[in-house]
């Protein structure tokens, strides 16, 4: 039987740790928050019911509460309704489980399928899915080896690296957002490629989209002759934000350039702290401007209003940020990894950075700002790569995995593939 016939009715989404309307650039939140708001929004346009759960971190958060037409986004008691690190989540993974079980014995709400986004989601996800007999599709979105083979001083506890190579093979389909990925969790966890399933992130096109840039300068208060570089996202070691910072001493001139870094909660001031002393250390602190988060309905006049978006990172398994500046028209200068190499395309929509020191960043910010011509050409050049990445067509391509997972489970094991195991 074709898969149309097998579409999913109810679907239960895992976010445990953050919630998918947490501001981004905190330390739990970012492009995975993005995706769980927008693809669960257009699931729902798809016909699905879509009930969203995460931990309370509140005790005067809401029980449910709609975030969009046809999802809900549920507080589950796991702990104590307080912000915890993510290392303190792990013990609470069976008691999150419950608290979801609970709440579909309560509605009376059968699910027809599990979709878990990142570790320690997969961990309760399994639980509720060998309950309820259901499939189990899981977005880690980063994983801790990866992680390591990318910035090897990076620390990531035993305990989710082992939870990691257990849950890779345990779960029915893998979704990764590019190419890269799906070889990588082959390498790296020994998963069976045809158990990845590459769905590509989308984009906003409506949010982000390119506009007048003295305009959005002016919402600022920026300085509309300024050089205005921009970095957004989570402020952490693995960004590479020093680099950046320490490339700024190694350009021309620095006339009326300006550093916008978006992001970051009061968890990340250790990381700011450093932050600033590198840019002291190199003599370009008056260029550095620490904005703080930035809802994400806001963030594109930030986009609008930079000549380019800088992305250094160790390692990013799609870039959204990436994606969502150039969907803006504004060239993007990255790091040479991960889904990045999938997003930016090398002197066409702007440039990829193979090397990890500031001199090779400085030299393609310097030729950007420098050329305005090329800066507008490859600004126009990104915009248009990203008309296939639509958020709309994230769903729908979740919605044929969904319905081939039912109609495998319908059909019983002889049509489902075997379990790998590590």
């Amino acid at each position: 039987m074709p898969a149309s016939m097998f579409p999913p009715q109810r679907l239960a989404v895992l976010s445990f740790h953050t919630s998918p309307l947490a501001p981004l650039g905190g330390r739990e939140s970012g492009g995975m928050n993005v995706y769980v708001r927008e693809v669960s929004a257009h699931l729902a346009r798809g016909g699905a019911a879509v009930d969203v759960f995460t931990r309370r971190t509140d005790p005067f958060q809401p029980a449910v509460l709609t975030m969009a037409p046809g999802v809900r986004l549920v507080h589950i008691d796991a702990g104590s309704p307080e912000r915890l690190e993510k290392e303190a989540l792990q013990p609470l993974a069976g008691a999150f489980a419950r608290g979801v079980g609970d709440f579909a014995r309560l509605e009376g709400a059968d699910y027809d399928l599990v979709h878990s986004h990142y570790w320690l989601a997969v961990e309760a996800g399994a639980l509720l899915a060998r309950e309820w007999d259901v499939p189990h599709v899981a977005m880690f979105h980063t994983l801790a080896e990866v992680k390591l083979l990318a910035r090897s001083s990076e620390r990531e506890p035993e305990s989710r690296r082992e939870a990691e190579r257990r849950l890779v093979h345990e779960v029915d389909r893998i979704v990764a957002a590019t190419e890269h990925e799906r070889v990588l969790l082959d390498q790296v966890y020994g998963v069976p490629r045809d158990r990845v399933e590459v769905i590509p992130l989308g984009v906003d096109r409506d949010r982000f989209r390119p506009r007048a840039q003295l305009d959005a300068r002016r919402s600022l208060g920026l300085d509309p002759q300024a050089r205005v570089l921009l970095a957004a996202g989570r402020i952490e070691p693995l960004k590479g934000l020093d680099i950046l910072i320490e490339s700024l001493a190694e350009l021309p001139g620095h006339e009326r350039l300006q550093l916008l870094i978006v992001g970051g909660d009061e968890r990340a001031e250790p990381e700011i702290a450093r932050l600033r002393a590198v840019a002291h250390a190199a003599g370009v602190d008056a260029l550095v401007r620490f904005v703080g988060p930035v809802p994400h309905e806001e963030i594109g006049v930030y986009y609008n209003a930079a000549d380019v978006v800088v992305v250094p990172s160790f390692y990013e398994s799609f870039g959204l940020v990436a994606a969502e500046a150039m969907a803006s028209g504004v060239p993007v200068v990255a790091s040479r990894v991960g889904g990045l190499t999938s997003t930016v395309a090398d002197g066409r929509s702007g440039y990829l950075i193979p090397w990890r020191c500031p001199g090779p960043f400085a030299e393609k910010i310097d030729l950007l700002l420098e050329n305005r011509p090329l800066r507008e050409a490859l600004g126009a050049a990104a915009a248009r790569s990203m008309e296939r990445y639509e958020w709309s067509a994230v769903a729908g391509g979740l919605l044929e995995l969904y319905a081939s997972l039912l109609r495998d489970r319908a059909a019983g094991p002889a049509a489902q593939p075997a379990l790998a195991h590590a």
